[in-house]
């Protein structure tokens, strides 16, 4: 066994498992390590089926496995356990080694974690991975950062694994330090949007038209057969068309209404208010899934809190308007998260390329989608336009859609239906779009409060003013 292999996977839940025998079947040789000896022996038993798989049950025999330099994947879990299998695994590792991790872990801790292991002469990997236990094992989407030598250590590794669009194998480098784990988080808050826009339109499918989960399902994929070809919006039309064996009834209906969350879309929306960039729909959606939690205030309070129960009289166009307005999500959410990104770039110096980020994402990840293609000609036109919004075609496709997403919004309010990601696009839009906002009365209550000061439209400087009359709340001096 001893320097068998050619990349060692530490880790051996469904995702470990699958892209262990992905490496495999591609011609490479793993050895595999799980802190249970159990789960290594049941993975050995149910799924190694002549594939040059090496299982070790010591992390001293694991490193034994392996060729020098050692390439080492970790697929644990996220946070503190990541940090105790490095340094439990520290003392078997040698100068020139590479340790990756495939987790969705924070970017700042991937930067500390690479910062620690550079010390000892150990290069490190922060590695995003998209596609779901599928993916793993047939092709995901893989976003590394790091250093460009510690990439070229596995990049030919990576990209065989890898999911395969027209445009190449998806997977490349994305930049310097945690930047691989931060396009991976922002993937992560796009879908959190995209999805929560499907829920929404959803929603208003069945409680405002009174459609049945099966006619939903078939709405989805005739979307599906346009611009809205994607892969979350066929994931839905398969969910809504599945039957509980139990009961016979579709099985979405059966299913709580509490949605749970990893992470990564509340580190986008904190990352997004430090680096001071608009992101509502993407925070829209982590706020949706938290009011969802709260599912016995929401019965309370609903049983008080009578709304009219529309469901009769809706226009011919609303399908299309609907259609439209889920477009138009989508298209604002991938417009918010690459403004992140070019954000993020420069403020940690990764380096990012943004339309390789998109390539990257048009196939094995859970927001491939038609828009993309699209999207990265757009970037490539610009690459330091920071939201689309100054490209004429993207303005195009978005003002074209903004009429159906008031309309549904005017239908949804009528109905009691509450559309936080369709409300927030339209308003972020309309934002962007007003050469002048409200904001000058905010400072000048700031500054008579506060003396924060202000500028003028009409001359340079920074300014205080006394205002007359009270300027204190009541009660101060």
């Amino acid at each position: 066994m001893r320097n068998s292999g050619e990349i060692g996977i530490i880790g051996l839940a469904a995702m470990g498992q699958n892209l262990a025998l992905n490496f495999a079947r591609k011609g490479f040789r793993v050895c595999v390590y799980n802190r249970t000896s159990e789960r290594t022996e049941a993975f050995m038993r149910d799924r190694v089926r002549g594939e040059p798989i090496v299982p070790a049950y010591t992390l001293e025999e694991f490193a034994r496995c392996l060729e020098r330099p050692r390439r080492i994947l970790l697929m644990v879990q996220a946070g503190p356990a990541a940090d105790q299998v490095i340094e439990a695994l520290l003392p078997f590792l040698e100068p020139g080694d590479l340790v990756m991790d495939g987790g969705n872990s924070h970017y700042a801790d991937t930067e500390r974690r690479m910062q620690a292991l550079a010390a000892r002469g150990v290069h490190f990997l922060g590695i995003g991975i998209s596609g779901g236990e599928k993916g793993a094992l047939l092709g995901p989407s893989i976003m590394p950062g790091g250093s460009p030598e510690a990439y070229a250590m596995v990049e030919g590794m990576l990209t065989r694994i890898a999911a395969r669009s027209e445009e190449g194998p998806c997977c490349a480098y994305m930049g310097r330090g945690g930047a691989g784990h931060y396009v991976k988080m922002v993937h992560n808050a796009i879908e959190y949007a995209f999805m929560q826009g499907i829920a929404e339109v959803y929603d208003f499918m069945k409680t405002a038209l009174g459609m049945s989960s099966e006619t939903i399902a078939e709405v989805f994929e005739r979307w599906n057969e346009g611009t809205l070809n994607a892969f979350l919006t066929e994931l839905a039309a398969r969910v809504l068309r599945y039957r509980d064996p139990e009961t016979g009834g579709p099985l979405v209906e059966r299913i709580l209404d509490k949605a749970e969350q990893k992470g990564t879309g509340r580190w986008a929306a904190q990352s997004a208010l430090e680096l001071g960039v608009p992101t509502p729909t993407l925070t829209a959606a982590v706020i949706a899934r938290t009011l969802s939690h709260f599912k016995g205030d929401r019965e309370r309070i609903g049983a008080a809190f009578p709304w009219p129960d529309r469901r009769a009289g809706f226009p011919p166009e609303t399908l299309a308007d609907l259609e439209a307005a889920l477009n138009l999500v989508v298209l604002v959410s991938f417009s918010q998260g690459l403004w992140l990104l070019h954000e993020a770039s420069r403020a940690y110096d990764y380096g990012v390329d943004r339309a390789e980020v998109l390539r990257v994402w048009r196939a094995g990840c859970i927001i491939r989608a038609r828009w993309l293609g699209f999207l990265r000609e757009v970037i490539r036109e610009d690459p330091e336009d920071p939201h689309l919004l100054f490209n004429a075609r993207f303005r195009g496709e978005v003002q074209g859609r903004l009429p159906a997403a008031g309309r549904i919004l005017d239908l949804a309010f009528e109905a009691g239906i509450p559309m936080p990601a369709l409300s927030t696009a339209v308003d972020y839009v309309l934002s962007m779009r007003r050469s002048r906002l409200p904001a000058n009365l905010i400072q000048a209550q700031r500054d008579a409060f506060g003396a924060h000061t202000y500028e003028r439209i009409d001359r340079p400087g920074v300014f205080h003013t006394e205002w007359e009359g009270e300027t204190h709340p009541p009660g101060v001096g």
